[in-house]
């Protein structure tokens, strides 16, 4: 693989023209994808060409809309995404973090329907669940979420969850707010975890849009991952049928199970915000002119970049060891958190040095950076900020919990 190779002529005529989307780059510095075999690294190319030409020269203006593409989710369907993690952690790693560096928003959506809902049907639902719900989820002619966090609970939502559940015959009856819930706006089927009254243990309840009692409104006014559609979810006395709760959850170990390889998918989400950040600061260099010369050539830019292909890269080498414990079935909270964190914390670094790099066309949506370093926050704190992660290391190392 050739290293720093432009995969198509650059776009940026003059970087002072907004609206234009820079070549990605080959910044694969130490030859890791290599680590995959050509069956795989075709589907990876044939995933990032798509991503790169279909999802991300429209990015920009969705997010700027704080509008989701819809008509973008037949095209992406035929890519056979969905389900990835069986045909290998790696591959399906490489993708997560290719759907990132195109947009984080059409990442996130994906993300939560996949790695999230479907991921929970597939292994914590019922025979019959499996068979009526998942050829649709698989083929994207239906949409999941996951509704965990409360508007007053989300680190502790182990601990102090407030949205309930109570066997009623042959029914559940819901209560309670949920917050942060992507996709909720328009899923057909929403997993809300709630506390059973009788045993006061947490499980999980397939809830079907347009179920009375079901209300998710959209939150507006984001400054990050705008594309994606952010709900608070009211639950007043919804009924819903037995068969609808997910049998194989009953303790909140359960959801527990599901963080774990979603921590490690928004992990993969930071390594390719980083190399977003990379793509669209390296090609601004190479095309700014100041004081008659490219920006490029000056000493303080190329630190920059290497500072930001330095951070990606190291940020990747450990996701790719990720991917191997994932395989081997060694993989733990642990080793995730230390993803979650080491990445999250690297990517800020990589998003502000991109964002300098390109000055004052840094803050607008028009040349594209701007929307990468807003949205690195929403990967900063989803999924475990990087505080809570950053304990659960510290507990790890030190058999000490600083938790209350």
């Amino acid at each position: 693989m050739t290293v720093l190779k432009e995969t198509e002529p650059s776009v940026f005529a003059a970087c002072d023209e907004p609206g234009l989307t820079p070549p990605y780059v080959e910044a694969d510095l130490l030859f890791l994808s290599d680590l995959l075999t050509d069956e795989e690294h075709r589907l990876y190319l044939k995933a990032r060409d798509f991503l790169q030409r279909q999802v991300r020269p429209v990015a920009v203006d969705f997010w700027n809309r704080a509008e989701f593409p819809f008509e973008l989710i037949p095209s992406l369907a035929r890519q056979q995404l969905t389900g990835m993690n069986r045909r290998g952690p790696l591959l399906a790693g490489l993708i997560q973090m290719e759907f990132a560096r195109a947009d984080t928003s059409v990442s996130t959506f994906f993300g939560v329907h996949d790695e999230l809902f479907t991921t929970a049907i597939q292994e914590l639902g019922s025979e019959e669940q499996r068979r009526t719900i998942l050829p649709d989820l698989l083929a994207l002619r239906k949409i999941g979420a996951f509704a965990l966090t409360e508007p007053l609970h989300g680190s502790d939502i182990s601990r102090e969850m407030e949205t309930s559940a109570t066997r009623s015959g042959d029914a559940w009856i819901l209560n309670g707010h949920k917050r942060w819930i992507g996709n909720a706006t328009f899923a057909d089927f929403v997993l809300v975890w709630a506390r059973d009254t009788a045993d006061g243990q947490i499980k999980g309840f397939i809830v079907e849009k347009g179920t009375p009692g079901f209300r998710a409104e959209a939150i507006n006014n984001k400054i990050s991952v705008r594309i994606i559609q952010n709900a608070n979810i009211t639950l007043d006395n919804v009924r819903i049928p037995f068969s609808n709760w997910l049998p194989g959850t009953s303790t909140f170990q359960d959801a527990n199970s599901l963080l774990l390889h979603s921590r490690v998918w928004v992990s993969w989400q930071a390594v390719g915000q980083q190399f977003a950040a990379f793509d669209v600061a390296r090609a601004y260099a190479m095309q700014r002119k100041q004081f008659g010369k490219p920006i490029a050539s000056f000493q303080l830019i190329q630190e920059q970049l290497a500072r930001m292909v330095s951070n990606a890269t190291m940020s990747l080498s450990l996701m790719i060891q990720l991917a191997r414990l994932r395989g081997t079935g060694r993989l733990t909270m642990d080793h995730a958190a230390l993803a979650k964190s080491s990445c999250t914390a690297n990517m800020r670094k990589t998003v502000a040095l991109g964002r300098s790099i390109v000055g004052g066309n840094g803050i607008s949506t028009d040349f594209e950076m701007a929307k990468i370093f807003a949205d690195a926050e929403a990967i900063y704190s989803y999924e475990g900020s990087y505080e809570i992660n950053s304990l659960l290391v510290g507990r790890a190392v030190t058999g000490i919990s600083a938790f209350a």
